[in-house]
């Protein structure tokens, strides 16, 4: 498998997990999947993300790619607020979307920075 090819792999997986974090936070009675409290739920969805994200930009500055989900996460929060949703805007919801964005990105930056340091 080429180096092109498993980025499309990991990018087309990041818009699947990001459609279905965004559907299921705006359905207006979302279905329970899995009996964890909704901020763990956050921190699952925005970390795995994260690391789809991490893995199909390799070369996009981590920064910028916390920053970006970090405003997706706030964007979800401000469309729940939409009284037709029937859902609760909670900004607890986005600061758990943003740890768990910040905690895999500072997994990354350490992993990189040991593996440039290596000598082989």
């Amino acid at each position: 498998m080429t180096y092109q090819e498993r980025l499309t792999i990991w990018r087309l997986l990041l818009a699947v997990a990001l459609s279905f974090a965004i559907t299921m936070a705006l359905l207006p009675h979302p279905p329970t999947l899995v009996n964890v409290s909704d901020k763990w739920q956050h921190m699952a969805a925005f970390a795995t993300i994260t690391m789809f994200a991490v893995l199909g930009y390799p070369h996009t500055p981590l920064l910028r790619i916390a920053e970006r989900l970090s405003f997706v996460g706030a964007l979800i929060e401000v469309a729940q607020s939409i009284p037709a949703l029937h859902r609760d805007c909670d900004i607890f919801d986005w600061v758990a979307d943003t740890a768990a964005i910040l905690a895999v990105i500072i997994v990354v930056a350490i992993i990189r920075h040991v593996w440039n340091d290596a000598t082989f």
